[in-house]
């Protein structure tokens, strides 16, 4: 069965598409830049023993126009790994606000479109994007099921005390304000990944999804009881531009003392702050080059980032009650060993001690990266939202 994943940012479109169930790819690639001049398409094609990239650049004028030139790369040329839309059973889409509406993959009805649409102001800088995809991909592939997968689908089953907020009711009940949670799709993966390694069906783990956006959930038995990103992806741990968790008073003194719009307020807390506001770049490794020039707000940059995930460890260490696993994940937490080491170091009453050798050696599998005698597990596990999405499509279609 072909699924194809389509996972759409404002001026980007990653897609995949899996002949199921192989968790390999057949192909995948990104379309970036789209109605930005400089717009390109890099496609890559696999096979047993290599692949095959080709690159185009030419201007995309929309997500529409991107899709179009998707599909003649999927079906024309002398790497087609389709002959026709026909032979795509399903696409799935990535949406990431579902509301309280959806706890899982769902077949998009024009009930479902409707219910996305109306999720428009909770993730405006996503939900539009993903809506439009969806109507593109049904004109370019009418014969296939369209599915949502939503980020915020993992977290529905946080208890109430986790996600509501000490605010009246009303507010809860009118206005949807609520904690709902992001990158369901990768902590989802990945704890059961570290499910399956323990072979403990009834575990504790703490999942640290570290990339340009962070968040850290508390896993119980599979289940998702608490998660830092909240009403928007805006709280929790610090990030590459967005600030974290900050005092409310803070956004109160800069509008009441200093003049300062909403608008101006809500471009300084996602786009001007985290690692970009604090150490100049919202790149980890340009960071750590910057670190290795002795700039101190590089170092505090770093040090925030690291002090900010303890923090969070620390409390779900007591809202689980105990700790079998941390996974590190994403951009950041595969790829970063001396971040990895930072976060870890000193939490031996965690029961938490890193092997720094095993740390180093991290080379894209699942490796566990603790001392042998660590109470705690350590492991970074890779991440993989498409095939996420491509397995929850192919298990919903199989019922």
């Amino acid at each position: 069965m072909n699924i194809l994943v389509i996972n759409s940012g404002s001026s980007s479109l990653k897609y995949q598409l899996f002949k199921m169930p192989s968790k390999s790819p057949v192909c995948s690639g990104l379309a970036e830049r789209i109605g930005i001049d400089g717009s390109f398409i890099k496609h890559t094609v696999y096979n047993k023993e290599d692949k095959h990239i080709i690159e185009q650049t030419s201007f995309i004028s929309n997500h529409g126009e991107g899709l179009k030139q998707i599909l003649k790369l999927l079906t024309q040329g002398e790497f087609a790994v389709i002959t026709s839309p026909e032979d795509v059973a399903a696409v799935g889409h990535r949406v990431v606000h579902g509301g309280e509406n959806f706890s899982g993959a769902t077949i998009i009805t024009d009930d479902v479109k409707q219910q996305i649409k109306k999720l428009f102001s909770l993730a405006p800088l996503h939900n539009p994007i993903n809506y439009k995809c969806i109507e593109v991909a049904e004109e370019t592939f009418p014969g296939a099921k369209q599915i949502a997968v939503f980020d915020t689908a993992f977290h529905q089953s946080l208890p109430e005390e986790a996600y509501r907020y000490a605010i009246p009711e009303w507010y809860y009940k009118e206005h949807g304000i609520r904690v709902y949670g992001f990158h369901g799709t990768s902590h989802k993966y990945v704890s059961e990944q570290a499910i399956t390694y323990l072979k403990k069906q009834e575990s504790k783990i703490i999942s640290i999804h570290l990339g340009n956006g962070c968040s850290i959930s508390a896993i119980k038995n599979g289940k998702c009881i608490d998660t830092s990103m909240g009403f928007g992806p805006l709280s929790g741990l610090m990030m590459g531009t967005r600030s974290g968790d900050i005092d409310p008073s803070v956004v109160f003194h800069l509008m009441e003392h200093a003049g300062y719009t909403l608008d101006q307020l809500s471009t300084l807390l996602n786009k001007q702050s985290g690692l970009l506001g604090v150490g100049g770049s919202s790149d980890m490794r340009d960071i750590r080059k910057l670190l290795g020039e002795d700039d101190d707000a590089a170092k505090l940059a770093l040090d925030l980032y690291a002090y900010r995930i303890k923090k969070f460890i620390g409390t779900y260490a007591a809202v689980l009650n105990g700790i079998d696993a941390i996974i590190f994940t994403a951009g950041v937490g595969e790829n970063d060993s001396a971040m990895r080491q930072a976060v870890c170091k000193n939490l031996n009453y965690l029961g938490i001690s890193m092997d720094d050798d095993k740390n180093l050696k991290y080379k894209g599998e699942i490796l566990a990266v603790n001392e042998l005698d660590s109470q705690v597990k350590i492991l970074v596990i890779p991440t993989n939202e498409e095939y996420e999405i491509s397995s929850q499509c192919f298990e919903l279609l199989k019922v």
